[in-house]
């Protein structure tokens, strides 16, 4: 018997994982008129954005090849109300007038390919405590990475509250794709399906305006055998503050333990910390983020900088320093930089 078979929570991710993958196989083109929406959203001044609004709708009905299994959605009016659709509350739908209806496959965090990424210290023998390796593979310092991340809404207004529930899921690939001499392996793919409920709020704090709560379980492993297996799950809050332009993402967790026979990184949080933060800046069509882990003298911190190059087509640069970018070097310091293009951004 395998160990994911002997414990079920595993079992359920990994159905959520699926049931996800499937739904987005059988719908496609959604993170363009997300993108605009966003964008829209971010525009301070009544008429521009209106108009923004406006220019969305009639070029989401001028282009529908590009949501051929979507049906199509009726174009995002602005709030009636004193407080106009914000980046945030059209990401998180937390108006009225930014519903989106169940099921329909949504941006999560960013998705992004990027055709070179270098590492100034490659992880050959990857180590942990409860998993030691002695054999050693020739890495290339260059390498390509990847990620898509989507969510949908499953639930919303549950009990007659504004609590919504999503499931969303999260992968990301490091590809030596120019290591000839291994014959290019996927050199690490980590798997991140999560469940969540969503409580929109309107506080202020800090001069800032708290716009919603999260409550989530978020599964996260690279589906590797032993001994270079890696897993864990944590349940989490997030919450939401945003003003003009600027959003900020404080999200602190809890790593729930396993058995000591089955846990493949027994000190991880030692390494990634009990939480993260991202602070995302949005300049017209340029966006900027930074996401910083801290514990005890460990952590990370991760830059990415999004700027248009033609039209739709997005540049993306990202910058990594510290610990755990991928769950395979969760206890491995390095610095990366990697550049390639953009598909959707956090806002």
């Amino acid at each position: 018997m395998t160990k994911s078979n002997r414990y079920p929570s595993r079992a359920l991710f990994a159905c959520i994982a699926l049931a996800t993958c499937l739904i987005a196989i059988n719908r496609s083109g959604l993170g363009a008129d997300a993108a605009d929406l966003s964008r829209c959203a971010s525009i301070k001044h009544d008429a521009e954005r209106l108009q923004c609004y406006d220019s969305a709708g009639r070029k989401s009905d001028a282009e529908p090849i590009e949501r051929l299994h979507e049906p199509a959605a009726a174009p995002l009016k602005p709030a009636s109300g004193t407080h106009p659709p914000t980046a945030l509350s059209v990401r998180w739908e937390l108006e009225p007038e930014t519903k989106q209806g169940l099921w329909a496959l949504r941006p999560h965090q960013p998705t992004f390919f990027l055709p070179v990424r270098y590492s100034n210290r490659t992880n050959d023998s990857p180590q942990s405590p409860s998993q030691p390796v002695s054999a050693s593979v020739p890495l290339d310092n260059t390498e390509a990475e990847f990620q898509f991340s989507l969510k949908l809404k499953a639930g919303e207004n549950l009990f007659g509250s504004d609590v919504d529930v999503w499931l969303g899921y999260t992968q990301q690939s490091q590809w030596q794709v120019y290591n000839g001499e291994i014959s290019r392996p996927f050199r690490e793919t980590d798997y991140q399906p999560e469940v969540f409920f969503s409580l929109p709020t309107r506080y202020d704090f800090l001069g800032l305006t708290g716009r919603f709560i999260n409550l989530g379980l978020v599964h996260q492993s690279n589906g590797r055998a032993e001994p270079l297996s890696r897993s864990w799950n944590r349940i989490y809050a997030q919450f939401g503050f945003e003003r003009n332009g600027f959003a900020l993402l404080v999200r602190p967790w809890y790593r729930l333990q396993e058995e000591a026979s089955a846990d493949n990184n027994p000190d991880i949080v030692h390494y990634m910390g009990h939480g993260d933060v991202t602070a995302i800046y949005q300049r017209g069509r340029q966006q900027f983020s930074l996401l910083a882990r801290y514990n005890n003298g460990y952590g990370a911190l991760q830059g990415t900088w999004s700027f248009p190059i033609q039209e739709r087509l997005m540049g993306y640069v990202k910058v990594f320093n510290g610990y755990g970018e991928t769950l395979i070097d969760y206890n491995w310091n390095q610095t990366t930089i990697g550049v390639g293009i953009l598909l959707m951004d956090w806002l």
